[in-house]
């Protein structure tokens, strides 16, 4: 793999970049995972946008929310590794890098999740903790997960 990353905020994305996100988030979260659901909920223009690209494909994508958007603490959100590269990695350096910009661009604190239930597992070895009861949103099990 041939790895690079960019952060931009939603007015700085290209609209090839911000066409490739939106068919990513689409192709998994709408599509593999047979949820109708809207995806464009009015956050992205209030994010930052880390795009890791392995050559010219988005490999991996997430958004960074500012404390307020989603949560009272600072939220990393749509966190998704292209089908293509799964079992790569590109998820755990998506979300390392994840961290390391929210506490760049927001300063040090929590950082609260929404897991799906599944990847429970996944965010825990990056230090995130459960919290709260589990919850259905599109009928795909969640909880929301905190990394102090």
């Amino acid at each position: 793999m041939n790895l690079s990353h960019t952060l931009k905020s939603f007015q700085e994305l290209s609209t090839d970049e911000l066409y490739a996100i939106l068919k990513l988030r689409s192709e998994v979260f709408v599509v593999e995972q047979n949820c109708p659901y809207q995806d464009m909920d009015y956050k992205d223009q209030k994010c930052f946008h880390l795009m890791v690209y392995d050559g010219d494909i988005l490999a991996a994508y997430c958004r960074l929310l500012p404390s307020g958007v989603s949560y009272e603490e600072i939220s990393i959100g749509r966190v998704i590794s292209a089908p293509s590269h799964r079992g790569t990695g590109v998820g755990k350096i998506v979300m390392q890098l994840g961290i390391r910009y929210c506490e760049e661009l927001f300063g040090a604190g929590p950082i609260r999740i929404g897991a799906q239930v599944y990847a429970k597992p996944f965010y825990e070895a990056l230090g995130f903790v459960a919290e709260g009861e589990e919850y259905l949103e599109d009928d795909i099990p969640h909880v929301e997960m905190v990394r102090s």
